[in-house]
């Protein structure tokens, strides 16, 4: 009897726990957020609608630059495109500082708020930039010189967008994930539902974008299609703040979330003498009861040397008040997190150059094509790039509401299938793009120059646009592999105090290879000038970029090898605590995959 009721009054303590989110996040009241009245779709939802409006501005924008940097401030082929690809690089880089600043020292959903606003701003110049007589550019039709003023203030513009998005896209990203609780098995799963849903919206975006945005480009104005996309960035960011009352704040740390890696680097070198023992029990831990972090991270036996850091030395009795001498195991952990995510960094920099090529080089081959379709209507050739967003759309809900169950119940696995694999089958997928877009550019340049007899007499033959469309579903469909598993991957893997410095990284893998592919162009144009013919003329009929195409491909397998051979020796994030269908926590290892 006395059993029983032990029994029935430890589950209501359960109950009542389950009540409540006990991580380390608040309301917007500073209370411990009651879970089903804050977070998850309820939260994420507003996350969701202001990132995807970011998004559009930056997809409309990023897709059609090459055609504005070419026709309007008539800059050359190799110059225009290292411009888009500096702009891009840019905005993913800052995300690096935007993300440190967030996590250590304003928190996340301030840094979207202050982000935002710089957003507004870069759009409002470009918008000024098209609308001020003083600052709009020269009309094409009278001369072939830019107005430089207008130039300073569209780059203004430009880059004004870059600064916001440094820090917007890796908290909006990380914060939205904050709405759902590691410790509960349902909310668990639908953040991993979230990552999916988030890659959707992006697609969507890059639909909208490269559609609606490009055509009022085009065919209208940019003007107007700033304009546009400052309203709705406006709007977006109104409802954001309205969403305030359903948000999980996650607490900011009280230090430096960089300072407990050097602190552990330290104390490991200062022990580099000692051996570690053979038991990892005798290493230093505080125990739970002591810790303010919610989740202890387990022993690995990878980077053993770190490990010194957390050996107790008896001469030194004032040792575990001093964080420079002695670490705890968690914090070691999490060290080795961080060092344990720097080679899979390294192969998402050759992701960023294929997606560098394929909005720059990609939209420039589509401009030299048939882009007709009837006889009435014409397609803008960057509005090819919502071929990738309508397949990544179609794709990620079969994904995750198909192939995911029924792969989980196949492997066990709470993703299906790990995030490794996953990222490895979207690098197979890039491949098979370069591929197909070194075969179709070898068939276009073969049929330049030729000419083909018509009712009104001869014209030069122009390959039909329709060849393209397979680069492009299979590029949207590797988005859904490669993207949404680094997104993932980059939050998971690192410390829960740097998710949104996890972001950054995962974005600025992307931005390297940005920088890397406008170096590779410059390495490419110099060789090949020097030895016979450049690969990268004044415009891509006179260009080689079948030859480009193919050494990407080569250079993508070595980075899927390389990849696979990190990945095999691989050890996900282990923590000591696991969560249980109702949610509740249960002792034990847990290794998330």
């Amino acid at each position: 009897m006395v059993r029983e009721m032990k029994r029935n009054g430890h589950k209501s303590e359960e109950k009542e726990e389950q009540k409540w989110v006990l991580d380390d996040c608040v309301d917007y009241k500073g209370r411990i957020p009651l879970r089903a009245a804050t977070g998850v779709w309820k939260a994420s939802l507003f996350v969701l609608a202001v990132s995807m409006s970011e998004r559009i501005t930056y997809f409309g924008l990023g897709s059609n630059l090459i055609m504005y940097l070419t026709r309007v401030i008539h800059q050359d082929l190799k110059t225009a495109t290292n411009n888009v690809n500096y702009w891009r690089g840019a905005t993913t880089l800052l995300p690096l500082i935007g993300g440190y600043v967030g996590d250590a020292y304003i928190g996340r959903f301030r840094m979207i708020l202050f982000s935002s606003l710089l957003f507004i701003k870069g759009l409002i110049m470009l918008t000024m930039s098209q609308f001020v007589p003083s600052l709009k550019p020269l009309n094409n039709d009278i001369s072939d010189q830019t107005n430089k003023v207008h130039e300073v203030v569209f780059y203004l513009g430009l880059y004004s967008l870059a600064l916001g998005t440094g820090g917007f896209r890796p908290c909006s990203v990380s914060f939205g994930a904050d709405q759902f609780d590691d410790e509960h098995l349902e909310e668990r799963k639908e953040k991993m539902s979230f990552f999916n849903w988030l890659t959707f919206a992006f697609s969507f975006a890059l639909l909208l974008g490269t559609t609606v945005i490009v055509y009022v480009q085009d065919f209208v104005s940019w003007g107007v299609a700033c304009l546009a996309l400052a309203i709705v960035m406006a709007l977006t960011i109104i409802a954001f703040y309205m969403g305030i009352p359903f948000y999980r704040y996650k607490m900011k740390p009280k230090e430096n979330p960089f300072l407990p890696i050097l602190q552990v680097l330290i104390a490991a070198v200062r022990k580099r003498n000692l051996s570690c023992p053979s038991n990892h029990a005798l290493l230093f831990e505080v125990p739970e009861s002591e810790n303010s972090q919610r989740r202890l991270r387990s022993h690995t036996s990878r980077f053993r040397f770190l490990d010194k850091a957390a050996i107790v030395e008896e001469k030194y009795t004032e040792e575990k008040e001093n964080p420079w001498r002695l670490a705890t195991v968690t914090r070691v952990e999490e060290t080795k997190l961080i060092l344990n995510v720097v080679p899979i960094w390294l192969t998402s920099a050759l992701v960023g150059v294929s997606v560098a090529y394929g909005s720059t080089l990609f939209v420039k081959q589509s401009a030299a094509m048939n882009l007709k379709i009837s006889n009435s209507f014409e397609i803008p050739p960057a509005s090819m790039l919502s071929l990738a967003g309508f397949s990544t759309m179609v794709f990620v809900p079969i994904y995750d509401r198909i192939i995911v169950p029924i792969i989980r119940k196949v492997t066990g696995n709470e993703r299906g299938i790990s995030m490794l694999r996953r990222i490895g089958i979207g690098l197979t997928l890039l491949i098979i793009v370069m591929t197909v877009a070194a075969l179709v550019e070898t068939k276009r340049l073969r049929m330049v120059g030729q000419e083909v007899v018509t009712e009104d007499g001869t014209k030069q033959e122009a390959m039909s646009l329709m060849w393209m469309i397979p680069q492009f579903i299979i590029i949207g469909i590797g988005n859904a592999f490669y993207l949404t598993g680094l997104q993932e991957y980059f939050y998971e893997e690192v410390p829960d105090s740097m998710r949104s410095i996890g972001m950054a990284l995962y974005l600025s893998g992307i931005g390297v290879g940005f920088f890397f592919s406008s170096f590779l162009l410059t390495i490419v144009d110099y060789v090949t000038g020097k030895i016979g013919k450049s690969w990268i003329a004044k415009d891509v009929n006179s260009s080689r970029l079948d030859k480009l195409y193919w050494l990407m491909v080569g250079l993508n397998t070595l980075n899927l090898f390389f990849f696979v051979f990190i990945a095999m020796r691989y050890t996900y994030k282990t923590v000591l605590k696991k969560a249980t269908d109702d949610g509740s926590d249960a002792d034990g290892v847990e290794t998330l995959p």
